[in-house]
C-alpha cells in the first residue's frame, strides 16, 4: 500500500468531481475553480497573441471548451491511476504474471473510464472491484455531463449572437434606432422591439449564470457582438428615458423593462468578468435627432442627467472593453 499514491489519486479525482459538477450544474454558482482560471488565462493570452487579429479571438471560445474538457479527462485519468497503483495486487493481468506498469495501469483506467468493457486486465477481489465499479460510473457520469453541457453551450452561443443581431437589425448606432422608429409623432413601433429584446436579453443573463464560458466565444463581426449592440441598447435607452420629451416618449414599463434587463446583465457579468471603466464613455450626441423633429430636453438637461448613471455607463464602458472592441460611435458622425 503506498498512501502517497492513493492521497494523490483521491486529490485528483475530488479536484475533477468538484469542478465537473460545478460548472455543469451549479446554475448560480458559475464555473468550477480550475475551469474558471483556465478561461481566463486562455482568454488573456490569445488577447496578448492576437493583435488586431479578431479571427484568433474568435478560437477563444472552443478552445476553453476543448481544454476544459480535456483537462477533465486529465483529472480522472490520473485520479484513477494513482488510486490503483497505491494499493498492492490491485490488478490481476489475465496473460502474464509479471508486476503490473504504469503503462498498463493507465490503460486499464482508460478503457474503463471510457466504459470499453473488460480488457487484459481484471481488479483483483474486493475494494477495487467495487473501485472498478465507481470508476466505470465516473465515466458515464464525465460522459453524460459533457455531451449535454457542450450542446447547451453551443444552443446559448446562438442564441447570444441572434440577440446581438436582433439589436443590430434596430440600428448600428443608438441615435439610429430612434431615428428610424420616429414617425414625426412618436415612436412607431418601437416597444414591441424593445419588450423583445429585454427577454432575449433575460434568457442570455440566465445563460451567463449557466455557462461562464459564453463570454469567451467572441465574434469576428460587430454586428453579431453582443458587448457593443447592448451598449448600442442601452444607450439608445438613455435617449429616451433621458433625452426625449415625456409625452413622446414610448410607455415608461417598456422602457423600465429593457433598462432593468441591461441593468442584470451587467450584474452578472460584472461580478465574474468585467470591471468598470475608470471614466465614463463620451455623451451621445443629440444634434442629429433634433435635426429630425425629435422633440428633446436641452443638452445641460441631458447631460446633469448622464451624471446620475455614471456608475452604469462606466460598467457598459468596461464591458464593451473587456470584449476587446471599441466604445460604438454613437454621435452618428
Amino acid at each position: 500500500m503506498n498512501p502517497i499514491y492513493l492521497a494523490l489519486g483521491s486529490f485528483f479525482l475530488l479536484l475533477a468531481v468538484i469542478d465537473i459538477l460545478w460548472t455543469t450544474l451549479w446554475v448560480e454558482g458559475g464555473a468550477g475553480p480550475l475551469t474558471s482560471r483556465l478561461m481566463s488565462s486562455t482568454w488573456k493570452t490569445l488577447k496578448t497573441v492576437s493583435g488586431k487579429r479578431p479571427r484568433v479571438l474568435s478560437l477563444s471560445g472552443p478552445l476553453i471548451l476543448v481544454l476544459g474538457l480535456t483537462m477533465w479527462i486529465a483529472l480522472l485519468w490520473a485520479g484513477w491511476t494513482f488510486l490503483f497503483a497505491g494499493g498492492e495486487g490491485s490488478l490481476i493481468d489475465t496473460r502474464d504474471t509479471g508486476p503490473i506498469s504504469w503503462t498498463e495501469r493507465l490503460y486499464f483506467v482508460g478503457y474503463t473510464v471510457f466504459t470499453l468493457g473488460n480488457g487484459d486486465f481484471t481488479p483483483n477481489d474486493g475494494i477495487w472491484q467495487i473501485a472498478t465499479a465507481l470508476m466505470t460510473a465516473s465515466g458515464m457520469l464525465f460522459v453524460t455531463l459533457s455531451v449535454t453541457y457542450i450542446l447547451n453551450v453551443l444552443s446559448a452561443v446562438t442564441q447570444k449572437r441572434s440577440l446581438a443581431s436582433s439589436i443590430n437589425g434596430l440600428g448600428a448606432q443608438s441615435t439610429e434606432i430612434l431615428e428610424t422608429s420616429w414617425d414625426g409623432d412618436a415612436f412607431q413601433g418601437l416597444e414591441l422591439p424593445l419588450n423583445t429584446i429585454a427577454n432575449q436579453l433575460n434568457t442570455l443573463t440566465s445563460n451567463h449564470k449557466a455557462y461562464p464560458i459564453l463570454h469567451y466565444f467572441f465574434s469576428p463581426q460587430t454586428s453579431q457582438a453582443p458587448t457593443t449592440n447592448i451598449a448600442v441598447f442601452d444607450e439608445a435607452l438613455t435617449i429616451l428615458k433621458f433625452g426625449v420629451n415625456t409625452q413622446h416618449r414610448p410607455s415608461e414599463p417598456s422602457i423600465r423593462q429593457a433598462r432593468s434587463s441591461v441593468q442584470n446583465y451587467l450584474d452578472t457579468i460584472g461580478s465574474a468578468f468585467v470591471d468598470p471603466a475608470s471614466q465614463p464613455p463620451s455623451a451621445p450626441s443629440l444634434e442629429r435627432l433634433r435635426d429630425d423633429g425629435i422633440p428633446l430636453v436641452s443638452d445641460d438637461d441631458f447631460t446633469t442627467s448622464l451624471e446620475e448613471i455614471d456608475d452604469r455607463r462606466r460598467h457598459l464602458l468596461g464591458l464593451v472593453e473587456s470584449d476587446a472592441r471599441r466604445w460604438p460611435n454613437t454621435d452618428d458622425q
